[in-house]
């Protein structure tokens, strides 16, 4: 089951996230921040947790790109599944779930910045429509080591066309 995120599914969310962050594959980012942090790095809109056994295994949320006006319906899509639940069609369902409420909200542009190394993750947001749209080459050091991201973006067919 799929719902919007609450308030009180700060601790799961965050305990995922920090199962990301220790693959090494899915962020550069070595500490997980607190609720407040992770809050505010957020948009409000597009917050949903998958839900097995009422258990969080997964959630899905945008941040935005920029703060200038112009750049109101681009945002950056993430995507976290619960050690021992990949491979179950949960990450798929979140990020067609993201992807419809985010062209509800009016949102034109969804972009992922991936680790060329995390395929499953390319895999996935190319079935939903996500194309490669270039290479960041050593953008950023993680644990000592200069690593590479993917841009992924999808456009939308029905938010901004004209």
């Amino acid at each position: 089951m799929i719902r919007h995120m609450q308030q009180g599914d700060a601790d799961d969310v965050l305990a995922i996230y920090a199962y990301g962050l220790s693959t090494r594959n899915a962020t550069f980012e070595t500490s997980v921040p607190s609720w407040r942090e992770w809050d505010a790095n957020h948009l409000a809109d597009c917050r949903l947790v998958y839900l097995q056994d009422d258990r969080i295994v997964g959630w899905v949320a945008l941040s935005p790109m920029s703060s200038r006006t112009c750049y109101r319906g681009v945002a950056e899509i993430s995507v976290y599944v619960a050690r021992d639940f990949s491979g179950r069609g949960i990450g798929s369902a979140l990020l067609a779930a993201a992807i419809a409420e985010s062209e509800q909200k009016g949102m034109w542009t969804l972009f992922a910045s991936v680790f060329p190394e995390n395929v499953a993750t390319i895999r996935l947001h190319e079935r939903h429509g996500f194309r490669r749209f270039g290479t960041r080459k050593k953008i950023a050091k993680l644990d000592g080591r200069w690593r590479d991201t993917l841009i992924l973006e999808r456009r939308s067919q029905t938010v901004g066309v004209s």
